[in-house]
């Protein structure tokens, strides 16, 4: 089928709840795709963060049809081997006491909603439901998570949306602190919001946060499902900040194109969720799970340490360009402020030149494959300084 085929029956056919973007994709390898009709794309939007690996990577595709051909299925009512090899390699390379395995980043933090108002009402009984979270996160569409989400575009047209939450400004702890009583039980936050805009949250705030967590026994919650997996540079960009979240939540870049999602828990609370308090029908699937064992092999110190250097690489040469007002982020999730000019509007024009971006609010954002090669780099970078001007 050619473009105007595939769009004329996505139009017929598809529920219109996404504002897609003028190009059907027909095929890819690394950061490079193409159009049904032969036209060259640059992606630096990597699937909004899930191509950790970029398209139809070799190591990534032999060990999922390896998996397809051995088991593709099982209900969680029985043991397999790549839902097991996944969870120790994980809990290995934390520290961390356990992990439950579902299919998305929404459905992460829903669970994890859900452990920390069950740790809180085991250890202070009824009344202590209540979460914080940051004016400007994004943490899904499932009704407690788009409530959980601090933007007030995403608050309407769905009441009653959930009860318990609360939302304080970022890198403002005084605020924090007075949204703080005695029917809070947790506090959830992106280190690096992504789609509220690319906004990295201050070092000092971090860990004033995290030591008032600690000293008033809230769980905290720090939602990886975009900044996990490497996309910072580290394996989380919690690492960064030098401090130990209760729960984690991870998703995208894990699974590098299957559907697979996780919540990480410390000690502090893994105990909280028991059989029958939460699960779901394709949580750990053997598939998922065997192209998230090849990713999370791949992703070691040195290719961490390459995805922090091509970061920084991208952000000094961005600066330079004429138009660009501030370059936000940490390593490979890049937000881009422009001078009088608008990101949708620049987004637009990347893409008619063969470059994919996204937007995160009025700014530009960038998503690349972790691996993308610094030829695929440069010619993606002269694009956008193209669009830019």
């Amino acid at each position: 089928m050619n473009s105007t085929e595939i769009k004329e029956r996505d139009r017929r056919y598809i529920l219109g709840t996404y504002a897609r973007n003028d190009l059907s994709i027909a095929k890819g390898s690394g950061a490079t795709c193409y159009s049904p009709e032969g036209k060259k794309y640059i992606d630096f939007s990597s699937g909004i963060g899930v191509n950790a690996l970029g398209y139809c990577d070799d190591g990534w595709v032999k060990a999922v049809v390896q998996q397809l051909q051995t088991l593709q299925h099982t209900s969680n009512l029985f043991y397999t081997e790549p839902c097991c090899e996944l969870a120790e390699m994980l809990i290995t390379r934390t520290g961390f006491d356990k992990v439950f395995f579902c299919n998305s980043g929404a459905e992460a933090n829903e669970g994890a909603i859900k452990a920390a108002r069950k740790y809180s009402f085991m250890k202070y009984g009824k009344g202590r439901y209540g979460i914080i979270t940051l004016q400007d996160s994004f943490h899904g569409r499932t009704m407690a998570t788009i409530t959980a989400t601090g933007q007030d575009g995403y608050h309407k047209y769905f009441d009653p949306f959930v009860e318990g939450f609360s939302y304080a400004k970022p890198n403002d702890l005084e605020e924090l602190k007075a949204k703080i009583s005695g029917s809070t039980c947790a506090v959830m936050a992106e280190l690096v919001q992504g789609e509220g805009g690319v906004n990295k949250l201050e070092l000092e705030y971090v860990k004033a946060l995290y030591e008032l967590c600690r000293e008033k026994d809230l769980l905290l919650i720090i939602d990886e499902v975009q900044t996990g997996i490497g996309r910072t540079g580290k394996l989380f960009a919690y690492e960064h900040f030098g401090i130990r979240p209760d729960i984690v939540t991870i998703a995208k870049g894990l699974g590098a194109g299957l559907p697979i999602g996780g919540i990480i828990f410390d000690k502090s609370c893994s105990h909280a969720l028991e059989p029958g308090d939460h699960g779901t029908t394709f949580g750990g699937n053997p598939v998922a799970c065997a192209g998230a064992i090849e990713v999370l092999k791949r992703i070691d110190e040195e290719f961490l340490e390459q995805v922090a250097r091509k970061g920084e690489g991208m952000k000094m040469k961005i600066e330079q360009m004429d138009g660009v007002l501030q370059v936000t982020g940490l390593g490979m999730m890049i937000g881009i402020s422009l001078k009088n000019k608008d990101a949708k509007r620049v987004v637009k024009s990347a893409l008619d030149l063969g470059l994919i971006t996204l937007t995160a609010k009025d700014r530009i954002r960038l998503l690349p494959p972790l691996n993308i090669t610094y030829g695929e780099l440069e010619e993606g970078l002269g694009l956008l300084e193209e669009a830019i001007k």
